[in-house]
């Protein structure tokens, strides 16, 4: 590890299943303070496990990245490719009598397993080779290497957000460095890794703070730098359980094809785990500003689904119209790649954006609301929508017509005309209104109704009126 005058983080996934939600707001965490101080943000894809470790999920993980604004600083660093600086890092300890060659088979271990389980005492390597001379090995077995960790006092992880966490010697047994077949273990590739990308700070989850006592003590026995710690309370869900799969423990790509947006997204993962006073809207430019440890907290998060609704419609209200069209014509194609909106489409979308952004919190809302201005011809009603339209309702949808068709055809003029044929109707607004709403739209609810003639245009909107005109 070189000296550095700026942080340097990582973000560390291992390619196994998808970006989890905590892996995001770990991932978030870490790339909020390297832009906060002026560092870098590193990704480390952990790819040692070859048998769970896929193409597919690496793909997946950094998609979400990219989709939820997490650049990171240069090139991936691989784990799988450094084995052989591990090994190297492994023979020098067993150089410095940090280490030693251990024999026990895994019969062996096994059984001593079952030993200590039986007699109540905790599960650990007894250190049966710890001191012994090699040449007792026994014939034929590749030995595994392991670090010989002291047995006396504490190893003391002084972390940000949990304070000074003390670890007795004793209850830490001699870690698998190498195993047997020479790959290195998850333990000693970390410390490796991290002292290679001159790593300074580590923000991760509660889950690693038992690791990172064992990994201090081989940071300490190289006599490398130690990193600056904080580990960060897990995310519950709403009822104060482990996160799970029916709390919304759903992939980053999962939200993405629910209709959030990546702002809102980044927001509330913020908020899972770190305040600035009360804030609850927190711009990113104003999360790189304010992004501290001192706004950590160490109670469990809880995740809310609707907090996240909430939080989302709001973004979507205050995004720029054009912009926010763009957003939703490309989740609207994303959800069905067969049906590519047109230049019309995308224009009477941009064009109904302000009336339809308010009348939805996701995507997904936003775009099932706005179905009716991606094609043209009739609107088949749903059930709600069919209950309105009554022979009464059609037959006056036949006389508004020939109304319609004398009448200009811009907000203004169709409004006013509209109101005085309900005036000559003697019927309230609602009553020409909503069975005219179902006839263009298929639906109860949608932005004004004057608008929506509007944006049609004439010739459409007669169209969609006269099927279903009495």
């Amino acid at each position: 590890m070189t000296q550095n005058t700026k942080p340097v983080l990582r973000f560390a996934p291992s390619p196994t299943g998808f970006l989890h939600i905590g892996g995001a707001r770990t991932a978030l965490f870490n790339w909020l303070y390297a832009k906060h101080t002026g560092g870098r943000f590193l990704l480390r894809i952990e790819d040692t496990d070859r048998e769970r470790s896929t193409p597919e999920a690496l793909t997946a993980i950094l998609d979400s990245m990219v989709w939820l604004g997490l650049d990171w600083d240069g090139e991936p660093v691989y784990q799988s490719r450094r084995a052989e600086r591990h090994r190297e890092v492994a023979g020098r300890l067993l150089a410095q009598g940090k280490a030693y060659r251990c024999y026990t088979t895994p019969d062996e271990l096994n059984e001593m397993r079952s030993r200590q389980r039986a007699e109540g005492r905790p599960v650990r390597y007894d250190g049966k080779w710890r001191d012994r001379d090699p040449s007792q090995a026994p014939p034929g077995v590749a030995p595994a290497i392991r670090f010989k960790a002291p047995q006396s006092g504490e190893t003391i992880v002084r972390d940000l957000v949990q304070g000074e966490v003390r670890f007795a010697n004793e209850q830490l047994d001699d870690m698998v460095l190498l195993r047997s077949d020479e790959t290195p273990t998850y333990m000693l590739a970390v410390v490796v890794d991290d002292h290679d990308m001159d790593v300074t700070h580590i923000i991760r989850g509660v889950d690693h703070l038992n690791n990172a006592a064992r990994q201090l003590q081989i940071i300490q026995a190289m006599g490398w730098p130690e990193p600056v710690y904080a580990h960060v309370p897990l995310i519950h869900g709403p009822d104060g359980a482990k996160l799970s799969k029916r709390h919304g423990a759903l992939g980053v790509e999962a939200y993405r094809d629910m209709g959030y947006l990546p702002e809102a997204l980044r927001n509330y993962l913020l908020r899972l785990g770190w305040s600035h006073g009360d804030d609850e809207i927190i711009s990113t430019d104003q999360a790189i500003a304010w992004f501290d440890f001192d706004g950590m907290g160490r109670s469990a998060a809880r995740f809310d689904m609707k907090k996240l609704d909430n939080l989302n419609g709001h973004y979507m209200r205050e995004m720029d119209d054009a912009a926010l069209t763009t957003e939703a014509a490309a989740f609207a194609e994303r959800q069905a790649p067969e049906r590519s909106l047109d230049a019309r489409a995308r224009e009477r979308l941009r064009a109904a954006m302000p009336g339809l952004k308010v009348r939805a919190k996701t995507l997904v809302e936003l775009t099932d609301n706005a179905q009716f201005l991606f094609s043209d011809g009739p609107r088949a009603p749903d059930a709600k929508a069919a209950t309105i339209l009554t022979s009464d309702a059609r037959a006056r949808l036949g006389r508004l017509i020939s109304v319609l068709k004398e009448s200009s055809w811009d907000t203004g003029a169709l409004e006013a005309a509209i109101r005085t044929f309900a005036e000559n109707e003697g019927a309230k607004l609602g009553d020409i209104a909503q069975p005219l709403r179902a006839a263009l739209t298929g639906r109860t609810t949608s932005p004004p109704i004057f608008e929506i003639l509007s944006i049609l245009g004439r010739a459409e909107a007669l169209a969609r009126i006269h099927a279903h005109a009495d």
